[in-house]
């Protein structure tokens, strides 16, 4: 980490041209050849996927996704003449797009079920060539803009499905500026100094700008939802501010202590920069985790994250030391640096080389109020590590009874077309017709063919079931197709419990009875075969991610409890937020007052935050436990190491948590209700974990632990690499052993 540092103030001009050059030319690439965002929802071995599988080998002209063109008309009905001849001129037009392989008018024979009973509102079925992940995103606009061009008095139109989701996209608005507006608040409030404010945004921008860029790139490699870049900005400004945040404030503090600004600065990366590397590490591995899902989808939104992490992890370990280096000297008050240092001379009879000095210095310059709270804490720590464990297990109880769901349209901004849809055919028709299923049936032999009009009365009759259409023979004969509406919208339980008595119930009785082969697919039967999937695959995901987390922070902090403890209480984080999203978001709780309607948690959203929030959570987790191991390596004193920690890192944690919780309460801002969601959990998140973990239950468990929170078996000890997460300074002066006996003697070398 020293030889880096050194490296880039002797070539700060070359790292900072560097970076822009490289956002630059990165940005402009991923422009000119353009970004191809995909949404792959395969899920390999399910139900759904067979019989999408089977589709696109026996019976193309059904194996894409069906959108549909809802019209209404307020008086009359939809037999008029005009409105007639205006949606037969439509149909026509849509029929000719290249990725368009069928269209069902209302006005046809096969479309006898796609009018309401009084007739004032119908709908056109449109089939495409493939999936919506398959095709190009902007393949809908084309029908949007064929219905922009409908005129005729009282009629109303709008479209919905798939396929017209992915071409309307959604807008974040000004919730990335309004974060960073945040923050730079936040960080002058902080530092009191527009320049020191003003270098974590730099170098945060130059990775995000960089690492979006490459994200762009990406989406030619591999598939990756449009919301992949919104959620890697929302990761990565948080994470690379707060990472700058860190090395920034340790240099302040270096600075005051040797009052020269090469100094400070590879003090603060010797120890700051450190920290970052590994806690960014820790993010890196949890959001990789997402690969142990087994689900595509959740790959784009991986690798996206990772990117970010990364860029603005690399940006903070090159670019910041550059700036510090030629701007340091600005970003500190003068006059309290002259205080400290005039203190330190005092103290250390003039020298800042003797462990008394340093400790004199350190005293100064650290926020008394935070050592109060510590010493607050460490006086009680029975009662008030067990009151934030039950305040944390209390918020983790709706968790319990969560629903993982893929949200319908129903959830769309009013605006948008596919929320004006998904209305007026809940309205004519009723919820179930904004997601019918499809009935796919193999057949081995022509008799069985007779077989389904049987079926299709059968699952007519079935609690739940509005309408059944009649069932499409492929040309070789080989496969039956029918949708099949249900009475419930497609994120409603109803319609779940439909799906499983369709593929627990009627299709077994109809393959034995007849030797053919009955699957259940579609897109809102996918959807429950994605939270299926996800959610079995949950504690696998969680094992790894806890368990390679565990090892690294073993080796940091060459300490057993120590990663015992960043687990079980990265996992009361997550859950506690995640038990307060459940509330606002499935529950209702305080969704009026934050415009929200009720409705089913996103599979993928317990996924991704748990990789982000146990990521953030090891940010301050390393970073608090660092400062703590630091301060016991140098003076042996477990109770004082603690106080020290919190001492130091306290003001710090909670500046960098008000910027994550400001940058992501700003994605509440957006009317897309993922974004919201994910943006909620994580303020939530984050909340929880720097004021209620960090600040009472951690420093009350390492009071309770004391010097066995350091302990390791000699034979582990000297297994495990020399990582030095502590600084060579720290280990030049250090005398405590980690065993945790008293200090006698210096028993680490010193390090170069």
């Amino acid at each position: 980490m020293l030889k880096l540092a050194r490296w880039c103030i002797r070539h700060r001009r070359t790292v900072v041209i560097a970076w822009v050059v490289t956002a630059v030319l990165t940005t402009l690439v991923a422009g000119t050849v353009g970004r191809q965002y995909a949404t792959n929802f395969t899920l390999p071995g399910t139900e759904t996927q067979r019989a999408f599988d089977l589709l696109k080998k026996e019976f193309k002209q059904q194996a894409g996704d069906v959108d549909t063109i809802v019209f209404h008309v307020p008086n009359g009905t939809v037999d008029s003449p005009a409105v007639k001849a205006a949606i037969d001129a439509l149909v026509r037009q849509v029929a000719r797009d290249r990725h368009v392989v069928g269209v069902v008018s209302p006005y046809s024979p096969r479309g006898a079920v796609q009018i309401s009973p009084d007739r004032r509102t119908a709908f056109v079925a449109v089939n495409f060539s493939k999936a919506a992940a398959e095709l190009p995103i902007t393949t809908g606009k084309a029908i949007l803009n064929q219905i922009a061009g409908v005129h005729v008095p009282g009629l109303r139109l709008a479209t919905g499905g798939q396929v017209i989701e992915n071409a309307q996209g959604f807008n974040i608005g000004p919730a990335t500026i309004v974060g960073v507006i945040a923050a730079m608040v936040i960080m002058l409030i902080t530092f009191g100094s527009l320049i020191a404010a003003g270098m974590p945004l730099v170098t945060a921008g130059l990775g995000l700008i960089t690492g979006i860029g490459l994200i762009g790139l990406a989406t030619h490699i591999m598939d990756m939802s449009n919301i992949a870049p919104q959620l890697a900005v929302m990761i990565g400004l948080g994470v690379g501010i707060d990472y700058a945040l860190f090395i920034v404030t340790r240099f302040r503090e270096s600075y005051a202590r040797h009052g020269e600004v090469e100094s400070a600065v590879l003090e603060a990366m010797d120890t700051s920069g450190r920290a970052i590397l590994l806690a960014g590490s820790t993010v890196v591995i949890a959001l990789l985790g997402m690969f142990a899902t087994g689900v595509p989808f959740m790959y784009g939104l991986s690798i996206a994250s990772v990117l970010a992490v990364l860029l603005t992890l690399i940006a903070s370990l090159t670019v910041l030391p550059a700036l510090l280096s030629r701007f340091g000297d600005r970003v500190v008050h003068k006059r309290r640096s002259r205080a400290v240092t005039a203190v330190g001379h005092a103290l250390g009879h003039g020298s800042h080389d003797g462990a008394q000095a340093d400790r004199a210095v350190d005293r100064a310059s650290h926020e008394s109020r935070w050592r109060a709270w510590s010493r607050m804490v460490q006086a009680r720590p029975w009662p008030l590590a067990g009151a934030s464990l039950a305040v944390m297990l209390i918020l983790l109880i709706p968790v319990l009874s969560m629903r993982l769901q893929t949200s319908d349209a129903g959830n769309d901004p009013a605006a948008t077309s596919t929320r004006q849809a998904y209305d007026m055919l809940a309205h004519g028709f009723g919820p179930g017709f904004n997601g019918p299923l499809l009935v796919v049936t193999k057949l081995t032999d022509p008799a069985q063919a007779r077989a389904l009009e049987q079926l299709r009365a059968g699952i007519a009759t079935k609690p739940g079931v509005v309408a059944v259409t009649p069932p499409r023979i492929a040309p070789s004969g080989s496969v039956a197709v029918m949708q099949v509406y249900p009475a419930s919208a497609p994120q409603d339980v109803a319609t779940s419990n439909l799906v499983n008595d369709l593929r627990h119930t009627v299709a077994p009785a109809f393959d034995s009875r007849t030797g053919a082969t009955m699957l259940v697919g579609g897109f809102t039967a996918g959807s429950i075969d994605f939270s299926h999937v996800l959610s079995s695959k949950l504690p696998l995901f969680i094992a790894i991610v806890i368990g390679l987390s565990a090892l690294l922070l073993l080796v940091i902090f060459r300490s057993v409890l120590i990663p015992v403890q960043a687990a079980l209480m990265n996992l009361l984080s997550i859950g506690g937020a995640l038990g307060v999203t459940v509330a606002v978001f499935e529950k209702g709780w305080l969704g009026g007052v934050l415009g929200l309607q009720r409705g089913p948690i996103e599979p993928w959203i317990p996924v991704l935050m748990f990789a982000v929030v146990f990521g953030l959570s090891m940010d301050y987790e390393v970073f608090l436990v660092s400062r703590v191991r630091e301060e016991w390596v140098r003076h042996g004193d477990a109770s004082e190491a603690v106080a020290d920690g919190i001492a130091f890192t306290g003001r710090v944690i909670s500046a960098a948590a008000a910027i994550m919780i400001c940058v992501f309460l700003s994605f509440m801002l957006p009317n897309e209700r993922t974004i919201k969601e994910f943006g909620f959990g994580l303020a939530i998140a984050v909340f929880l974990d720097a004021i209620v973990v960090r600040c009472i239950l951690l420093p009350a468990v390492l009071e309770i632990l004391g010097r066995s929170t350091w302990w390791l078996p000699q034979w582990l000890d000297g297994l495990l690499p020399d990582i030095n997460i502590e600084g060579s300074a720290a280990r030049e002066a250090g005398t405590a052993p980690p065993d945790g006996e008293p200090p006698s003697q210096p028993v680490l070398e010193p390090v170069s």
